[in-house]
């Protein structure tokens, strides 16, 4: 039986002023990794539907060897019609979007609580961990307490001249719910394995926190 996994992506456009989206790469790269591993990939949001990619994740087109992922895009599953004992792992890409509608939304909550509990492969990458926000486990201890994760950092955050954008900023709330939060180099290949909870810093990371969820899957 080939193993299931669940992508949670944005669907959200705006952040603040800016335009956002999903990050390509993000979704992308991880979603190929599945494919070439024979995963059974159901991609979902928490709207359902159509969901944007951010214009400053590509060119002027998708390149084509991700025509299938973006495809999958133009009408993705609702979210909360999901059941979390269907899957194997759960897989959040990134992109601003994640800011606005990942954290508190009730399905994520119930999704990433059930998958811990059980202790299933989560993985999450750059603004993907925005998810992770207010999760809160039966033992009444957040997701992240105690864990070792990354996510991209305040530093990053500064670089692209977005953080009077934010909502929050998302190494300072991990760490605020007791993440050991640790990061590497600005935009570097950084990623943290903690039992089966893998997150990747940033859009440099995606291949190889894709790479060691599918490990820990098979």
């Amino acid at each position: 039986m080939a193993k299931k996994v669940l992508m949670i992506v944005t669907g959200a456009q705006q952040m603040g002023d800016h335009q956002t989206g999903l990050w390509l790469s993000e979704y992308g790269e991880p979603f190929s990794v599945f494919e070439k591993a024979g995963f059974d990939i159901t991609v979902a949001s928490p709207e359902g539907g159509n969901v944007p990619l951010d214009p400053n994740s590509y060119e002027d087109e998708a390149p084509d060897e991700l025509e299938k992922p973006v495809n999958l895009l133009e009408n993705t599953e609702n979210l909360g019609a999901q059941d979390p004992s269907q899957f194997d792992g759960v897989f959040l890409p990134g992109g601003h979007g994640t800011m606005v509608d990942f954290p508190n939304n009730s399905a994520m909550q119930t999704i990433l609580k059930e998958f811990a509990e059980n202790n299933k492969p989560i993985g999450a990458v750059c603004h993907g961990p925005a998810g992770f926000v207010n999760v809160t486990l039966s033992n009444g201890r957040k997701l992240v307490d105690g864990r070792r994760v990354t996510a991209f950092t305040n530093d990053e955050e500064q670089q692209m001249n977005l953080m009077d954008q934010l909502p929050f900023k998302l190494e300072s709330s991990l760490r605020g719910e007791g993440a050991e939060f640790t990061k590497g180099e600005s935009f570097s290949d950084y990623v943290v394995t903690d039992g089966n909870l893998i997150t990747g810093q940033n859009p440099q990371s995606s291949i190889t926190a894709a790479n060691e969820f599918a490990d820990l899957l098979k």
